[in-house]
């Protein structure tokens, strides 16, 4: 029996193992470490193989049987005092995010805190969280304003692209003019020009609706009032000059016509002559044409898309422009939340307000509708629950739609600030 124990007998060094953090040496005891098998140390006593051994640490020296963490030495005092109390704390002029990172490589939980730092951890994470934030807001504003640089270099591109071509000097001035307007004091009144005709336009459109300015022939056919057809052609011929012009003096007619703005241009004075065109056919008085009339009526109310004109010279409008173009994730979120409740809304109304007479509630798609401006906070009253459970059920229904309009228009809100002081930046950049 004493050989068999002087032949089997453990040396005490095999109860302990050898940590060098950061040059910071500790003699630990294997059983310590046993009590957590899931942190780093812990899993270090399962390896079976020196590349195993390297995987969870730095270094690893078999003769002295040392292993290296190239670590912070002095919050590791801290996770010894883990590995004796179980619990760890936090670590006075170190980062909250320095050591959240710390204790995750080391294999520590955060429900392992102490009751005494777990609630200023949460603060100093949560705080930690919103200034990472802003800075990443201040970072995509940065980005918006790289990419407004962008675009004046992309201006800067197309002015050389004059070079060589006919009549380079003469279009590139006149160029700069329509496309800057505060370029110079010649370029401002163009602009204020151009700004004074599509207003002339609206305005005359608007009073054309007025049945004090429509007039009739003697076969009570309307026709149109002279002063306003004066002023409507006047406005038509100075878009289609200013079209035709800037087209001439484009440095590239094929981006010219591929742009937004420049299509909006096009399609404002289009209905005009497609107009004119059908009232040349019908004066023919043909059979096949008897539709004519409503397809120019339909054509003169298309003139309403010259108030998006007004986008050229508002930053706003461009911004805003921007702002749907880029939240559609957003704008099909709204959609579907609306979607969603009012068709849950209209189908609780219907069954409470079917058995009364005197409402107006007696089908699904009448509930649609009144879901629908209840929900957006329209409502027009001429559809309304007359039952005291009608009432409840609208209270929530208006309740909810707050609440479901309320979450994505923040996110486009924030886009639209951020397109708008880009817009802006734009326009206070020198040369532009």
């Amino acid at each position: 029996m004493v050989y068999g124990q002087i032949l089997h007998r453990h040396s005490p060094d095999d109860c302990f193992i050898n940590i060098n953090v950061g040059g910071f040496k500790q003699r630990l005891e294997q059983n310590i470490l046993k009590r957590f098998p899931q942190t780093r140390l812990g899993r270090l006593l399962c390896c079976s193989s020196k590349e195993a051994i390297l995987e969870l640490c730095d270094d690893f020296s078999p003769s002295e049987m040392e292993y290296y963490f190239d670590r912070n030495p002095c919050f590791f005092r801290y996770v010894l005092n883990f590995y004796l109390t179980g619990k760890i704390h936090l670590m006075e002029g170190l980062c909250v995010v320095s050591f959240g990172q710390e204790i995750e490589y080391w294999g520590i939980k955060e429900r392992h805190l102490d009751s005494c730092c777990s609630n200023k951890y949460q603060e100093l994470k949560e705080f930690a969280e919103d200034e990472g934030w802003d800075q990443r807001s201040n970072e995509q504003q940065l980005q918006s304003f790289d990419s407004s640089t962008e675009q004046l270099s992309a201006k800067e591109r197309d002015l050389e692209m004059f070079e060589g071509s006919w009549c380079a000097d003469i279009r590139r001035n006149i160029w700069i003019r329509f496309e800057n307007p505060g370029y110079s004091t010649s370029a401002k009144a163009m602009a204020v020009v151009s700004l004074g005709v599509v207003i002339i336009s609206i305005v005359a459109m608007c009073v054309h609706s007025m049945p004090d300015f429509q007039q009739v022939d003697l076969n009570d056919k309307e026709i149109e009032n002279p002063v306003l057809a004066f002023f409507e052609n006047f406005c038509v011929i100075c878009f289609s000059v200013e079209f035709l012009v800037r087209l001439a003096a484009s440095p590239s007619p094929r981006k010219f016509l591929c742009s937004p703005l420049n299509i909006i241009d096009f399609i404002s004075i289009l209905p005009f002559y497609t107009t004119w065109a059908f009232d040349i056919v019908d004066e023919g008085e043909s059979p096949e044409l008897e539709n004519v009339g409503k397809v120019v009526q339909i054509l003169r109310l298309m003139r309403v898309f010259r108030i998006l004109k007004l986008a050229r010279h508002s930053a706003g409008l461009r911004s805003l422009g921007a702002t749907l173009r880029h939240s559609y994730h957003e704008v099909g979120l709204l959609v579907l939340f609306l979607s969603v409740g009012i068709s849950i809304f209209s189908v609780l109304i219907y069954f409470v307000e079917r058995e009364s007479l005197e409402s107006e509630l007696q089908t699904i798609p009448i509930g649609w509708w009144w879901a629908t401006i209840s929900m957006t906070t329209v409502g027009y009253g001429d559809t309304c629950p007359v039952t005291l459970g009608g009432k409840l059920i609208g209270t929530l229904c208006i309740i909810c739609g707050l609440l479901v309009v309320a979450l994505p228009i923040t996110n486009i809100f924030n886009k639209f600030s951020k397109f708008y002081q880009k817009q802006k930046h734009i326009d206070i950049m020198p040369g532009n």
